[in-house]
């Protein structure tokens, strides 16, 4: 249960942890120009893709589907923020 918990802070930390290094880099230059809406969508993304990796964990006991869905929520992870980003789809998302 501890580990469990201790995880979970990890998680929170990380995405805390990833979040930062554009809000560092917006203090040195005008290239990195987020709002708070993209903090909070970027956090979302973070936090949801983490949840779900923990729940992988917890739940799934075979090995090899552990590592499938893991891989699986982080390449859904990569596509929506390449999409968020530079619109890959052209999506309605992307602004485009």
């Amino acid at each position: 249960m501890i580990t469990q918990n201790k995880r979970l802070i990890g998680i929170v930390l990380g995405v805390a942890l990833i979040l930062s290094i554009p809000l560092i880099a917006m203090q040195f230059t005008n290239e990195v120009d987020w709002k708070l809406f993209d903090f909070v969508i970027m956090g979302v993304l973070l936090l949801g893709t983490g949840l779900v990796i923990e729940l992988v964990i917890r739940k799934v006991r075979n090995m090899d589907y552990r590592i499938g869905l893991i891989a699986l929520a982080l390449l859904i992870l990569f596509l929506i923020w390449a999409e968020l980003a530079v619109g890959i789809f052209g999506s309605p998302f992307a602004g485009s």
